[in-house]
């Protein structure tokens, strides 16, 4: 179990949004406050990592033919633990996600996971894996949320941050967050569902070079190695 490569592939290199290209849906609705970024990214995190421990636990058992059934049962089971958790503590988070908490249940993200990765690994190494490939969701959607906030009405941490008695984090959706210029400057385009997508293509065009630049310069210097090595 190679820890490091695991973070390096959730939060780069085999980012779930950014590379692998799934989960974009809810990415692209949810992301129009820092708010619901985080809550929604915290609460896939907890699930994907639950289910990743729980599905290799059992991977040995699990006839191959109802597998994705199996794999649907137990992410429903913590979709609907961690919704009932948000509807009895942040009612304001559950009611701003909406139906994208549900939803998880069939988010390409935690199923892709369990058939790729966790039936085929230890316990341990799934949980890594979970907690990996969450944090790279979640750092998508932060990014997300400040672009879209910052530049879409000059705000930041709309819903998290309130200044007002002193800074302070709110959990109700509250906080009217740090405004810094005027709204009415801001691209207002860009709090609208086309925002999301504008965005998210801008971050995956800007992954996809680095991408690739990375890999160029990885292929140049093994041939440069094999050079050496003919000399």
């Amino acid at each position: 179990m190679n820890i490091r490569k695991q973070f390096k592939e959730g939060l780069i290199t085999n980012n779930p949004v950014l590379v692998q290209l799934i989960g974009m849906c809810a990415t692209m609705a949810i992301t129009t406050s820092l708010f619901n970024g985080v809550g929604m990214g915290l609460s896939v995190t907890v699930i994907l990592t639950c289910c990743n421990v729980v599905i290799s636990a059992i991977r040995k058992i699990i006839p191959d033919e109802i597998r994705l059934a199996i794999f649907v049962v137990v992410i429903a089971g913590f979709v609907t633990i961690v919704d009932l958790l948000l509807q009895a503590f942040i009612p304001a988070l559950s009611e701003a996600l909406g139906v994208f908490i549900p939803l998880i249940v069939v988010n390409c993200i935690i199923i892709g996971r369990a058939e790729a990765f966790c039936q085929k690994n230890t316990v341990g190494a799934s949980f890594i894996d979970g907690i990996a490939q969450g944090l790279g969701y979640t750092m998508v959607l932060i990014v997300m949320c400040v672009i879209r906030e910052f530049f879409g009405s000059g705000r930041f941490g709309g819903g998290l941050i309130e200044l007002s008695g002193g800074f302070r984090f709110t959990l109700d959706g509250t906080g009217t967050g740090i405004q810094i210029f005027d709204p009415d400057y801001g691209a207002g385009i860009l709090n609208r569902p086309f925002g999301g997508f504008l965005t998210l293509g801008v971050l995956i065009a800007v992954m996809q070079y680095f991408t690739a630049k990375a890999k160029k310069k990885a292929e140049l210097k093994a041939a440069e190695a094999k050079e050496a090595e003919d000399e």
